[in-house]
């Protein structure tokens, strides 16, 4: 029977990795994997850094199972040199990488072949939407369009006459619908203005 650790990853503590898991847990009983360890994750994919995936690799070196089974691909890592690296690795010690949802393993060179080749599309999908993204924001501005956080509307001089003749930082931020920060900025900002148009003696 071989040792199998399960690995699953969700981006935001808002998702649950209860569905993940079942689906993991019914694989490995499928294939007569013995569950040694579940490593979790609640983070971006985009970090190379985690501590569930640190730790499981770890273990990985000191041989504790023989397979790791993952629900997809991307839970593992969310750029191909990464992945690629995790599998190598894995691969070196003589650990078989299970993934869930591609239905691929690497025990065979076939497989082995398949998990470059999805992961490759995989991050080309993504690329592709970022691009699309782009683009979109590249068009919205040309046309006119206001992308990100309107312009505060705000009366600066007043704001800053009413500051500056002794109402309380609080008051100012209330009065004029912004934050303490805000007030701090607007007063500083026409200081400064008024500093530099100031004629030299």
């Amino acid at each position: 029977m071989k040792r199998a650790a399960l690995y699953i990853r969700v981006s935001t503590v808002d998702q649950h990795p209860e569905t993940q898991l079942l689906d993991l847990k019914q694989m490995a009983a499928f294939r007569g994997y013995e569950i040694v360890r579940t490593y979790e994750d609640r983070i971006s994919g985009a970090k190379s850094k985690r501590p569930g995936l640190d730790q499981l690799l770890s273990d990985a070196r000191r041989r504790r199972f023989d397979v790791v089974v993952v629900w997809a691909f991307d839970r593992v890592a969310r750029s191909v040199r990464h992945f690629l690296e995790i599998l190598d690795e894995l691969n070196h010690l003589g650990i078989e990488f299970v993934s869930f949802r591609e239905n691929i393993d690497t025990g065979g060179p076939l497989g082995r072949a398949m998990v470059v080749i999805v992961g490759a599309i995989a991050e080309l999908e993504r690329n592709l939407i970022v691009e699309r993204i782009r683009a979109g924001m590249r068009r919205a501005k040309l046309e006119g369009i206001q992308l990100g956080r309107q312009p505060l509307d705000v009366d600066h001089c007043a704001l800053v006459s009413d500051r500056l003749a002794g109402m309380s930082l609080t008051a100012t931020a209330k009065k004029y619908g912004v934050s303490r920060a805000s007030v701090v900025r607007f007063v500083r900002e026409a200081k400064t203005k008024n500093t530099a148009a100031a004629p030299v003696a």
